[in-house]
């Protein structure tokens, strides 16, 4: 899936990337609304996360969506 995709079904998706990074709220899920870039500023703050791997991170579970 690309990310054109993920952002069009937002809905269904966020809840793996809520399982995956358990410090995401809902409130930070409904904030992103599936943009890539403030979905991995996002688990940088919360996780503590370098941005290189969080990017890495987000792709990887992408591709298995």
């Amino acid at each position: 899936m690309n990310w054109d995709q993920v952002e069009g079904k937002w809905e269904q998706v966020k809840g793996r990337f809520k399982q995956k990074w358990g410090k995401l709220t809902d409130d930070d899920l409904a904030q992103v609304k599936g943009r890539r870039d403030e979905l991995v500023g996002k688990i940088q703050e919360r996780h503590g996360d370098s941005r290189e791997a969080a990017e890495r991170a987000v792709d990887e579970l992408i591709e298995h969506i």
